[in-house]
Order: structure tokens, then sequence, then C-alpha cells
């Protein structure tokens, strides 16, 4: 049985990467940071720094310091996964690249130490079958950015040892994290086909012209996504029906059936479509402008944050 995780490599260090080295520094773990670009790993410590900065302004650490102090960029993968307990990689997101970093690190690794993948929709059984430690890998699935959405999906291999599970929902719950277990390998596991039938939905009619891409975002972040941020589809749909989840199945079940029926040749996004989407969408904002909308949400979300965790307690 593993013991609590003290020694963490993340290897890629992207805006996934930096976002789950502030997660771990931030529980008190030591973290060994690497990715091949020289120029990431120059760059890492300052966009976690910056990061941290905003967290404090609102009250979410009390002290970048001590974080920042937990945190090293190393020189090679070797450096940042020999001495680890748990090795999170988040490299990009191409079958042949985890399988070429999973060797990599499994010819490094210590034996019992443990290796989750930030894979999206990719399972570790498409990359990591032929890693001689098969059964310490898994995918780790987070929402960008993972130091302030904490869901994180845990994703086994047909190989990967089961006791794992339990051991690293626990980790990752003492991290500030909020981890679920998917009991078996599906594509796009269980958040993103919870997205994508949304999304589908969504470009489905936008193309078919009901509403503008505008009005579309506007019913899920002054509807949908009020009662989604702090519930879930089940206990929403509990809560909506006088008789409860079962009572509201019988009286809307029919309609949801002759949607989902209405929608059973779905179409693919074709450039058109996502030509016309972007069109609209740089009317709203320029594409030079994103990376400061990209900051202003991460500014709403550390709100968000600091909300739900005064609520909380």
């Amino acid at each position: 049985m593993n013991g609590p995780i003290r020694r963490v490599a993340v290897v890629g260090a992207g805006l996934v990467g930096s976002g789950w080295a502030i997660v771990f520094a931030r529980a008190g773990l030591d973290v060994a940071i690497f990715d091949e670009s020289e120029a990431i790993r120059a760059a890492v410590l300052d966009r976690i720094a910056a990061s941290l900065d905003d967290m404090r302004g609102a009250g979410l650490v009390a002290d970048p310091q001590p974080i920042l102090g937990r945190l090293r960029v190393a020189a090679s993968l070797e450096e940042a996964v020999g001495e680890a307990d748990y090795v999170q990689e988040s490299v990009f997101e191409r079958v042949e690249a985890k399988r070429a970093i999973s060797l990599a690190i499994d010819a490094v690794m210590r034996p019992e130490a443990v290796v989750g993948s930030s894979s999206s929709g990719i399972p570790a059984s498409a990359f990591t079958e032929e890693c001689r430690n098969r059964a310490r890998f898994l995918v780790v699935h987070p929402v960008n950015p993972p130091h302030l959405v904490p869901l994180v999906e845990l994703v086994p291999a047909p190989w990967t040892d089961p006791e794992l599970l339990p051991w690293l929902r626990g980790e990752m719950a003492r991290t500030g994290q909020a981890p679920i277990v998917v009991n078996r390998e599906i594509e796009g596991f269980i958040l993103n086909r919870l997205q994508g039938a949304l999304l589908n939905e969504a470009w489905a009619l936008f193309e078919d012209g009901y509403a503008s891409a505008a009005d579309i975002d506007l019913t899920v972040s002054h509807g949908l996504g009020l009662r989604w941020s702090f519930m879930g589809p089940f206990e929403t749909i509990d809560l909506n029906a006088p008789g409860g989840i079962d009572d509201y199945a019988r009286r809307l079940g029919p309609l949801y059936h002759s949607i989902a029926r209405s929608r059973t040749d779905p179409h693919p996004w074709s450039d058109d479509l996502a030509a016309r989407a972007a069109e609209e969408r740089r009317r709203a904002l320029p594409l030079k402008d994103l990376p400061e909308r990209s900051a202003w949400r991460d500014r709403r979300l550390i709100a968000l944050a600091v909300h739900r965790r005064s609520q909380d307690s």
C-alpha cells in the first residue's frame, strides 16, 4: 500500500502543468518541474508567481513565498522523476507524444511511484501498454486551470493496479482537489462527454440559426451555469420537481427523449461553421485580447473559489 505523497514531479510545464505545480506545492509537497522546452522551463516560475499573486490578492493564499519555495525546475527528466512518489504528466495531447513520454518516465521512475496523465480524452491503455511499470499508470485528468477548478478524473487502464484508485482519490482530496473515479475506460471520460453533449447541441442550434453564439452563451452563463456551479444535473432535477428525481423523470422524460431523438444524425463541426462562430467571437473579442480575457476568467474563478470557500465554512 502506498504511503502519503511527499515528492512530486510535474512533467510538461505549460498552462496545465504549471497549474498542477501550484496544486501540489500549495498542499505542502515538494515539486520538481520539467519541460523539454528550455524556454518554458525558464519562464514557468514567473508564470506561477504571477498566478499566486492574483490568488493572494483575493485571499486564496496567504503568502506565495512558501509555495514558491517548494518548487524547483529540473534540468532533466531523470532529475525530476527519479525521487518522486507521484508524477503528473501534462504533455501535448497526442497518442505518440503520450506514449513517448510514458516510456521515458517508465525508464527512470521508482517502481513504487505512481504516474498520472493529464489526458483530456485519450485513455491510458492507448499509450502505457509497453511500460514495464504499467500497473502504476493511469489517467488523472484535471480541469484547466487545475489550481482554480478542483475536479480531477481518475481513469484506470485495464492493467492499472485497482488498489491505487482509493489511495490516489484520498491523496488528491488531501491536496484540495475534488477527485472522481471513472470505473472503466470510455472515450472522453465523464467531464468531456458531458461537456461534449452540451457543445454539440450548442453548435447545432447555432448552425440552424435558432440563436446567436452570444445568446447561447448567455443561456448557460446566466441560466444553467448558475445552478451547475454548486450542484450537478441529478441534484438539479431532484430539486426541480415536487416529488424529486423520479417525479421529474415522469414529467419531463418524454420531452428530453424527443429532443434526443431529434439529434440522431449529428454532424461534425465543419470548417464553415467554425468560421461563422469565430467571426462572431472575434467581433466580440479580438484575437489579440484572448490572453487578457483568459486572465479575466482566472480572476473570476478565483473570486468564485473565495465565495465557495466562505459558503463551505
